[in-house]
Formats: C-alpha cells, sequence, structure tokens
C-alpha cells in the first residue's frame, strides 16, 4: 500500500506516524503553545527528527465546543505554514481542512495530503481534492465540532461508520478520484462515546480489510482520559497504546502528538514480527 503525491511516494507497508501541528491558539492539547511561527517551525524540526514521516497541519480547532474559525483567518494560519515547512523540511505535509479554498491554497504552496473530518461535505470541496489529484482523508463525524459530543447515538456504531465511509468513497469515485487516493478515518471521538470509540479501536481490523489505508487519530483524546482518569498532559503512555492497538489492527497513519513515544513502541512491536 503506498500514497503519491508531488513526485514522492510513501510506502505503507509499516505504519507511518503523522505528528499533529495545530496552528491555533485554542487546540485542546498544546493550548496554542505552537502559535508563532518559530515555534512551530521549531516543533516541526523535532517531530521529524524523532520519525514522523507526516505532518498534519490545522488552522481551525476541531475538538468540542470549539468555535468555528473564518476562512481568512485558516488561509493565514495555515498557507505561510505549509510553505514555510515545504522550503525546510523532507516530510509529507497534511493539511487539516474542510474549505475548499484553503485546500486550493495549501496545494499551491506544497500540501501533499487533505485530512478532511468532514469528508468532503463542505461546497466545493470535492471538486477541489479531485482537481488537486492528492491523497485525501475522508473522516467519520456525527454531527459538528460544537454540538457532535452532546449525545451521541448509533444502533451499530461499527456497521454505520464503515457504510457513511463507503458511501463518501463511492461519491468520491463517481467524482473522478483515483481509488489510491483514499484514505479512511473512523473519526474517533467526533461523536461519538467512550463505548463507541474503543469498539471501533476493537474492530478496526474491519475497516483496514477493505483495502484503503487507515488513518487512526487517538491521541491524548478523551477516551483516553475516560478510562486513565488523567488530564491531557498525562495521557502519553494512554495514547501510545491505544496507538500500538491500532496499528496492529490494521491501521497505516497514526496521527499523533507524541512522535517519539510512539515510534519507539512501533520500532519494538516490528521487532516482534521480525524475529
Amino acid at each position: 500500500m503506498k500514497l503519491y503525491a508531488n513526485n514522492k511516494v510513501l510506502d505503507l507497508s509499516m505504519p507511518k506516524v503523522m505528528g499533529i501541528l495545530n496552528f491555533t491558539p485554542d487546540s485542546f492539547s498544546d493550548s496554542g503553545r505552537f502559535f508563532q511561527l518559530d515555534k512551530a517551525l521549531a516543533q516541526v524540526e523535532k517531530m521529524v527528527k524523532a520519525g514522523a514521516s507526516i505532518i498534519d497541519i490545522g488552522g481551525e480547532s476541531t475538538r468540542p465546543m470549539a468555535e468555528e474559525v473564518t476562512l481568512e483567518q485558516e488561509l493565514e494560519r495555515v498557507v505561510p505554514l505549509v510553505e514555510a515547512v515545504r522550503q525546510r523540511f523532507d516530510c509529507w505535509i497534511s493539511v487539516d481542512t474542510s474549505k475548499a479554498q484553503v485546500m486550493c491554497e495549501s496545494a499551491k504552496v506544497g500540501m501533499d495530503i487533505i485530512n478532511d473530518i468532514r469528508a468532503l461535505q463542505e461546497p466545493d470541496a470535492l471538486e477541489t481534492a479531485v482537481k488537486s489529484g492528492l491523497p485525501v482523508c475522508l473522516m467519520h463525524m456525527q454531527g459538528q465540532p460544537r454540538t457532535m459530543q452532546t449525545n451521541p447515538h448509533y444502533d451499530n456504531v461499527v456497521s454505520e461508520v464503515l457504510e457513511f465511509l463507503q458511501n463518501r468513497t463511492a461519491l468520491c469515485l463517481q467524482a473522478g478520484m483515483n481509488p489510491q487516493n483514499i484514505i479512511w478515518d473512523m473519526g474517533f471521538g467526533f461523536g461519538k462515546t467512550v463505548q463507541h470509540n474503543y469498539k471501533l479501536l476493537q474492530q478496526l481490523s474491519v475497516f483496514a480489510a477493505q483495502g484503503y489505508p487507515v488513518l487512526a487519530g487517538l491521541s491524548r483524546k478523551s477516551m483516553i482520559g475516560a478510562v486513565l482518569d488523567k488530564t491531557v498532559e498525562q495521557r502519553v503512555t494512554g495514547s501510545v497504546t491505544a496507538a500500538l492497538i491500532a496499528a496492529m489492527n490494521g491501521a497505516t497513519i497514526l496521527r499523533v502528538h507524541d512522535v517519539e513515544e510512539t515510534m519507539d513502541a512501533l520500532k519494538i512491536w516490528q521487532a516482534t514480527l521480525q524475529a
């Protein structure tokens, strides 16, 4: 399994780590710690050195109850940062956005992957993504970030999330997207209870069996905090454990805050596989 973008190839035969860079003043995990260009670039350097293959840049916080960000704000945050990272680092760059214009402008300055929590459902997003020719991550979310955790309900969370991803994929293919460009994300924490999240993690192999790369983003989320009863900063071990379980069940991209620790866990698992 491989991804292709901008004359590069990303081999997913072993899971790759995607380092999170929230370029916002209000992200749930780092509370805007990297909301300055020099600090953001220093964090990218740290993550790339630790083994991140992909840096995921986001200009809009999508935590529960998050304020919405205007198109102008998101463009101002994201595009210069994508350009700066592209000039300085030899890594893949993914942009966490649902807005067609942000996708378009980011593609011009070196974005490799569109990472859309709304699965290309916003105006012009699907057409823009197809036109870009870049890999796209389609994510499942019940509701919208501001209200998604109010009262999530499913009759069968696994089959309903799977059906959603299959339907969105079918629409992407109809619109002319290359099947090699599609990545799936079950949307841990996006309109799901703690029980829903762990059922999806337990059944991740069902999604991986469909033939698309699966991205798992569990890092420091409330599903970890609920089991451990720990604050966001204290969830590193739990997050790494969840990422490892995801990888063992077939996830090929792990979206994490703690790159070095996740890489350590993957290396031990790989050494065991190869023994």
